[in-house]
């Protein structure tokens, strides 16, 4: 996400995080075959980013897609391995339709992973912010995580597979204007970790990726969709926050230009599909670990402070 304390990551990532001795992304140390996975929200950003990369090193994927002129898209870019899959995480129908046709590919080899990727960002006051607006942000990034999830558990139980869930630092660390965002970010922290308890018994590891800012166009289209949200705010509204957004979404915009590229992310993703012992959480760029860092030691008002002061906020008492 766009956020607060941005530091440049790729050279940094590169040199691979060394856990004691034990795997880093950066390993080649793989520990299960290359076989089929799903990834959703394929259509751009990191999971079409992810799409391609798994595609290029063995994997046979389901690239989930909203339209097909999409996954066509993504076919001129890729080996003949993936296979575009329409997939709308909030439509029960496609979801049946999907895990149809990988049921019928897979048989009895079953899913090797799932990348939940698909997800939408909203943002704006909460005060003012329309319920409907926060339903539809849960709905995407929390109920319809859980949806795929149910939906392609019994081939995923066919052998001991992988759940990657795509998270986010504002999972840890929220900041103002993009509340919904951050909160259904949360949620999916607390979804990992249940499922990653109760899969246990069939061998399937669940894991959460964690990056800072990406560049990706899912703040640009946030940043169109709070516009119009703003444009439908009472006047007392634009009167309160008005000035506040506007200094928001000017750092915010700088600071996703200035993100890590998908392909970071990726590697974090490739990791938790093939590691022997893949992370249960993957903190992705230096941004994200810093960010962590301070949620964990400082107060709440020192954090706070620091936030207002990093996206350029007027204090007030």
């Amino acid at each position: 996400m766009p956020g607060v304390l941005h530091i440049s990551t790729e050279a940094w990532y590169k040199r691979g995080r060394n856990n004691k001795g034990k795997d880093t992304i950066m390993t080649d140390n793989y520990g299960i075959a290359r076989g089929t996975v799903v990834v959703t929200g394929t259509s751009t950003g990191i999971g079409k980013s992810c799409a391609i990369h798994l595609d290029k090193i063995g994997f046979h994927v389901f690239a989930g897609v909203r339209r097909m002129q999409d996954g066509d898209s993504l076919k001129l870019e890729s080996a003949e391995r993936i296979t575009p899959v329409l997939i709308n995480v909030t439509d029960e129908a496609t979801l049946v339709a999907a895990v149809g046709q990988v049921a019928k590919a897979v048989g009895d080899e079953g899913l090797s992973g799932l990348v939940n990727n698909a997800g939408i960002a909203i943002g704006g006051p909460l005060e003012f912010l329309p319920v409907s607006e926060i339903r539809k942000q849960f709905e995407v990034n929390v109920l319809g995580q859980i949806a795929v999830i149910q939906a392609f558990l019994p081939l995923l139980r066919k052998t001991k597979s992988r759940i990657v869930n795509m998270g986010s630092i504002a999972g840890r660390m929220a900041v103002p204007f993009i509340g919904p965002y951050s909160a259904s970010k949360f949620a999916l922290e607390a979804i990992t970790d249940s499922l990653r308890i109760e899969l246990m018994q069939w061998g399937i590891k669940v894991s959460i990726i964690e990056p800072g800012s990406v560049k990706t166009p899912i703040w640009k289209k946030s940043g169109d969709a709070a516009e119009k949200t703003l444009q439908s705010f009472s006047q007392r509204a634009i009167e309160l926050y008005g000035p506040a957004i506007s200094v928001f979404r000017s750092a915010a915009e700088k600071n996703a230009q200035a993100g890590i590229e998908p392909n970071i992310v990726v590697r974090a993703i490739e990791h938790a599909l093939t590691a022997k012992r893949p992370k249960t959480r993957y903190l992705v760029g230096r941004e994200a670990h810093v960010r962590a860092f301070l949620k964990k030691v400082l107060p709440d008002w020192m954090l706070d402070q620091l936030v207002i002061s990093s996206i350029g906020l007027s204090r007030k008492a």
